[in-house]
């Protein structure tokens, strides 16, 4: 049985200033405005619904026209209904999503989702709706996610704009409500919890307090959602330019635990001595830093998701490593390693290609391999096996090695920077000499054969791969020097 909704306070009417910008902004797109035509035309309304209006009230004032993508059209025009309208106008359409009622087309460019007005239940079990077709535009405003995107402007030709449950207010005041109960909402459809967690990093919103309640006792049933819609949403989340606080709701109302336990785990208690780090929150800092890189470098895409995963998974190898040893000191010993593995298992449950997982996996692996370079120890073979193994991963590994430091102390960041500025010269220097970006043997496996006297097979890659350790080892050598070295290893092999 569900709860009683919230008493809500009245909407206030759209302000007629607001609403004539908005009509402008549909007017930008013909497609709209024709779509609107053809459909009044046939006696039937048709409302732009959904982030569009949402975008288009953040746009207000501005001269900003609708956003590209896809646009959200909702009708009382039944599917059927809907693709004979379409018919000799658009230049595509499909029909995958029909049985829900969407009917999809293509007009000049322009995508548009035309869904039919619902009025659905759910199975609360599977998270699929059992359609239902309605004849009110607020019952399915009614049924939509949250008040900001619970608004409609009509294509009609009186552009209204209906708000029926306070989305513009919200909007302007930053606040993320349900139009009916929160908890109704996301039992019937848990994904709207993420959706959440999103909208309070793409929107700067704060979630009321009966949007966070409903999220802590609703959050177990995250685990009905299958991973590649989790992993979506979460993706999502983290392309947004500042995510901290979505990801503090995230942790805060029990949703990681359900999909990604391994973050939660991050917020060890600090010792009574504050002799180590809250990892949690670091980590947090080390993403906010990697964004900041990342958008600051002209040669880099941005946003990375890879990037932004490494920034704030790096660190997950801690809590199983961590040992306290004397005087109060706490260890992490092999983290980067257990890391990589705990990165590896949980994006691979997520269902992230197989690129990023790896990508992701060794960054963490590589991220500490710079600590012991301050020490003076590293040769140039070093340089050049950190080079090697990051391989494209490198420009990457530079922003997250650096944003990895998050000291509040002053003199010691400016060193570990200075440091870092010093291992960046040296790659250079020899990427310069000898081509860090393609390292090879300096004979190859056709020579080898020849030399040798062998054919192809096992034989071949293991001198192929210990000439490769000598390159790296030595750097480039004459072909004469290669070959003397290849025959000693030869004859002290066999």
């Amino acid at each position: 049985m569900s709860a009683d909704p919230p008493i809500r306070p009245p909407a206030s009417p759209v302000p007629p200033a607001v609403q004539a910008t908005v009509r402008a902004l549909v007017e930008v797109s013909p497609v709209l405005r024709e779509l609107g035509e053809r459909f009044a035309a046939a006696g039937f309304e048709v409302h732009l619904v959904g982030g569009s209006v949402r975008d288009a009230l953040l746009a207000a004032g501005s001269a900003t026209p609708l956003p590209p993508g896809d646009l959200d059209v909702t009708t009382d025009a039944r599917p059927e209904e809907t693709l004979r309208l379409l018919r000799g106008w658009a230049s595509s359409t499909w029909n995958t999503g029909i049985q829900f009622g969407t009917v999809g087309a293509e007009v000049r460019g322009t995508r548009l989702e035309i869904t039919t007005f619902r009025a659905d239940r759910y199975d609360r079990e599977s998270r699929n709706p059992e359609v239902a077709w309605g004849d009110s535009l607020v019952d399915d405003l009614a049924r939509r996610d949250f008040t900001v995107n619970a608004m409609a402007v009509s294509l009609g030709p009186d552009r209204t704009v209906t708000d029926p449950f306070g989305g513009l207010g919200d909007l302007l005041a930053k606040r993320l409500r349900t139009p009916g109960a929160a908890a109704d909402s996301f039992a019937d459809d848990p994904l709207r919890m993420l959706r959440a967690v999103r909208f309070v990093a793409q929107l700067g919103v704060t979630p009321d307090p009966e949007v966070v309640e409903a999220m802590t006792s609703l959050a177990p049933q995250l685990g009905r959602i299958t991973a590649e819609r989790v992993q979506h949403e979460f993706s999502r989340t983290l392309l947004n330019d500042s995510p901290r606080d979505a990801l503090d709701l995230f942790v805060s109302t029990g949703l990681a635990d359900v999909v990604l336990p391994e973050l939660s785990a991050l917020r060890m208690e600090i010792d009574e001595h504050h002799q180590h780090k809250d990892v949690y929150a670091h980590s947090l800092t080390v993403l906010e830093q990697a964004i900041a890189l990342e958008e600051a470098d002209p040669d880099a895409g941005s946003p990375d998701l890879v990037l932004r995963l490494a920034a704030l998974l790096h660190d997950i190898g801690k809590p199983a490593t961590r040992r306290h040893e004397p005087r109060g000191r706490v260890s992490f010993h092999h983290h980067e390693v257990v890391g990589a593995k705990l990165v590896r298992k949980r994006l691979t449950a997520l269902k992230y290609p197989k690129d990023v997982v790896e990508a992701v996996s060794r960054l963490t692996f590589l991220h500490l391999r710079f600590h012991g370079y301050g020490r003076g120890e590293w040769t140039d073979s070093a340089v050049r096996r950190y080079v090697t193994d990051a391989g494209d991963l490198l420009p990457r590994l530079h922003k997250l090695v650096r944003s990895d430091c998050t000291t509040r102390n002053r003199k010691r960041a400016a060193a570990l920077a200075a440091t870092y500025d010093s291992l960046e010269q040296r790659v250079a220097e020899l990427a310069a000499a000898e081509d860090l970006a393609r390292i090879r043997p300096d004979l190859d496996g056709n020579r080898i054969m020849e030399l040798l006297g062998i054919e192809p097979g096992p034989e071949v890659g293991e001198a192929w791969r210990f000439l490769k350790e000598l390159r790296l080892e030595r750097g480039p050598l004459d072909p004469e020097q290669a070959e003397a070295e290849l025959l000693s290893w030869w004859r002290a092999r066999s």
